[in-house]
Formats: C-alpha cells, structure tokens, sequence
C-alpha cells in the first residue's frame, strides 16, 4: 500500500500544481524554460504512475474487503465509464460542443471514472485509489473554472458534427477497452 500511496502523491501532486501552486508554477516554468519544466513534470508523473500501478497491484495480491458489492454496480459502472470515455475524447476532439459546454471535459471523465470505479469495486486500495482520483478531479476542475473566471475565458460553440465525431470515437474506445484491454492489462473483464 506504501508504493500506491506514494505514487498518488508523486502523480497527483504534480497534476494538482495547477490548483494549488499556479504562480509557483509560472515562477518555475520561467526558471527551468518550458522543456525543463514539461521534463520535470513528466518524470514525476511516469514515476508515480509506475509506483501506482505496482502498489496496486501488489495490493490486489492481499486485498482488505470493505464491503461487498452488489452485481448491478458492475453494469452500472460499465455504463458510466463508457460516459468517461466520451468527456475524455471530447477534450481532444476540436471543434465539439460537448467540449463547449462543459469546458474541461477530461477532468469530468476522470471523475465519472473513478466513482464508477467506486461503485464497482469494494478493497481498501480501490477506495484509496479511485477515491484519491476522485477527490483530485472535483478540486482540479472547481481551479479550472476559478482560472477561466479570472481570464474570462470563453469557449467556441462547437458544431454538432464534431459532436457526433465525439461521441462515436469515445463509444468506440470504451468498446475496446472494455471488451479486449480491460481484461488483457488488469484480469478483469467487465462483462465477462
């Protein structure tokens, strides 16, 4: 549980530099150049996520059961997490109005996903996991959009063919991962 705990710290600690440290980040980025920075940055993340995925693995190897639960979360969880997908597409996909809308969809999909993954999963390191994600995500997007407030920030409206582009390429994704990777990297598979 130490590794897990630690790369949590590692990985969310240099994505939550943005919500709690912005002018330590600009002052940093002038320091180091932005090569140095995004450098810096990266080996921290890539590190706490090697920490992450082997404190969690290691941690499924003896797991603490906090509760059981139920077979419908699973389905239910598959459904949110397929919604997941979509706001993490849409954050790539230009010019799409789900994108427009919502502002900062990946940090919406990255809370979808981890309560889904709450609701589905039941050990101590799933709820130290997905619930550090979770509580990541709400603080990271209220920053976002503190930080569009103060910048005034306004976002295009988005055309609904982009939409649809989305929405097909994020249903595609989940299907994939839910069916074939999911399985393949973590042993579980979804339905199945």
């Amino acid at each position: 549980m130490t590794q897990l705990i630690l790369g949590l710290v590692l990985f969310l600690g240099a994505h939550s530099v943005r919500i709690y440290g912005d002018d330590w980040r600009t002052r940093m980025r002038a320091r180091l150049g932005e090569n140095g920075f995004k450098g810096l940055y990266s080996v921290l993340s890539l590190l706490g996520l090697v920490l992450i995925v082997r404190g969690y693995g290691d941690a499924r190897l003896d797991p603490v059961a906090l509760w059981t639960p139920m077979l419908w979360t699973r389905h239910l969880a598959a459904l949110l997490v397929l919604v997941a997908f979509v706001l993490n597409f849409a954050a790539y996909v230009p010019g799409n109005q789900i994108k427009a809308r919502l502002h900062h969809p990946m940090i919406l999909g990255v809370k979808v996903w981890a309560f889904a993954h709450l609701l589905a999963n039941h050990t101590l390191a799933d709820l130290v996991l997905f619930g550090s994600f979770l509580v990541w995500a709400v603080l990271d997007y209220r920053a976002a959009r503190q930080r569009d407030a103060r910048a005034g920030t306004v976002y295009a409206p988005g055309r609904l063919s982009m939409t649809l582009v989305t929405v097909a390429v994020g249903v595609a994704g989940w299907a994939v991962f839910a069916f074939w990777l999911h399985g393949w990297l973590f042993g579980v598979r979804p339905f199945g």
